[in-house]
């Protein structure tokens, strides 16, 4: 048995959680890439934090391929943008290439819903090549899983509603872009919310044609439909911008948000499907303030009625955390673009993650069947 090998793409912020416990979890970090010329070159430690050498440089982007093409990869996390297609090329990459890829970005979660025209294709190159590619993170747990779970002790639903926060202060400027942190309200309702005003059917082209801008809720309200077998019959969202009570300064975005403009938004994602189950939730993401702070807020409405609230949650150690213990469910998956939807819950591994999953060398002449190689002898 051998350690799982794992290449990091995209060395910002969350980098330093997700490598640190990937190693901490016995997983060997081989290769790191960014495209922050002021980090290129430097050894990981100095993006985990600490004084310990690795003897991995972060490399350009530009070497990545090549990087998976010359040398053995098990996984590749990718901690980069919140939008499918961005992170497209990076996945199609890893798929031509037979290499696994998890991902935080949200859209990744579950990509059926809001770009299935990517989904597919990514799906088809990944099984053509024995690999999985999957999108994790908090919302894998505290916005899937949880309510799954609740769900099942619940004798008839009538409807799930949730709503959770976080400061994109913690993410990246990316992260906070998209949201509309510092934009005006003018500037917010022409390039956020004008996006969803619109009808079903101009939305559906816009998904049709992999042009369509979910909030993170969009793809969570679809993994939660297909995890309890529910069939979606409409979808609708609207994106309301948080507005700054006073001069609020961000340090992701390098500037001061001003008292009246915004510092990011509530997005609001209604579901209605064939069982009659309503599925509504919400997701508040801005720059806090001094008094805000991380919530996670759902119910479950029916019989019996029953409310989970989880205040203060880490959520970007949560996120890191999910990413890096869901490494084992992605070897075992089914190739293809696969979301965890169709995972078992993710659980804790108190041991190295070679411990449950068996790594094996193959004879060539295994064709993929031995479990061990995920495919890749074939």
């Amino acid at each position: 048995m051998r350690k799982i090998k794992m290449v990091q793409y995209g060395c910002g912020k969350m980098s330093a959680y997700t490598m640190r416990y990937a190693e901490e979890k016995g997983v060997k970090i081989v290769g790191a890439f960014d495209i922050n010329p002021e980090i290129i070159g430097k050894d990981i430690s100095a993006v985990i934090g600490d004084n310990k050498k690795r003897n991995v440089k972060i490399q350009s982007v530009d070497n990545f391929e090549n990087f998976l093409q010359t040398h053995e990869v098990d996984v590749a996390v990718v901690t980069t943008t919140s939008i499918f297609a961005e992170n497209y090329p990076i996945y199609e990459i890893c798929a031509r290439n037979g290499v696994n890829a998890i991902s935080t970005c949200e859209e990744a979660f579950y990509a059926q819903n809001s770009n299935p025209k990517l989904a597919k294709k990514l799906d088809k190159l990944a099984k053509s090549t024995g690999c999985t590619i999957c999108g994790s993170g908090y919302q894998d747990v505290f916005w899937g899983n949880l309510i799954s779970v609740l769900a099942g002790a619940t004798h008839k639903i009538t409807k799930i509603k949730g709503k959770s926060s976080y400061n994109v202060e913690d993410y990246g400027i990316s992260h906070a872009q998209v949201h509309g942190a510092g934009l005006t309200v003018k500037e917010f309702e022409k390039e956020v919310a004008a996006n969803d005003n619109i009808s079903n059917d101009e939305r559906q082209k816009l998904i049709n044609a992999g042009k369509f801008s979910p909030s993170y809720m969009w793809n969570v309200n679809g993994w939660l439909a297909s995890k309890l077998g529910l069939h979606v019959t409409e979808q609708t969202q609207k994106c309301i911008p948080q507005i700054a009570k006073r001069d609020i300064k961000s340090s992701t975005l390098g500037m001061t948000i001003k008292k009246g403009d915004c510092t990011g938004m509530s997005a609001v994602v209604t579901t209605k499907t064939k069982e009659g189950i309503v599925i509504e939730s919400q997701c508040i993401g801005k720059v806090y303030d001094t008094d805000e702070f991380d919530c996670n807020d759902w119910t479950i409405e029916g019989e019996p009625n029953t409310r989970v609230v989880i205040e203060r949650p880490s959520t970007v150690e949560l996120t890191c955390a999910t990413v890096i213990n869901r490494i084992t469910e992605l070897l075992c998956a089914e190739p293809g673009y696969t979301t965890t939807d169709q995972m078992c819950e993710n659980f804790y591994k108190v041991q190295n993650l070679d411990k449950y999953i068996e790594l094996v060398d193959c004879d060539d002449d295994c064709d993929g069947q031995c479990g061990g190689c995920h495919g890749h002898c074939e």
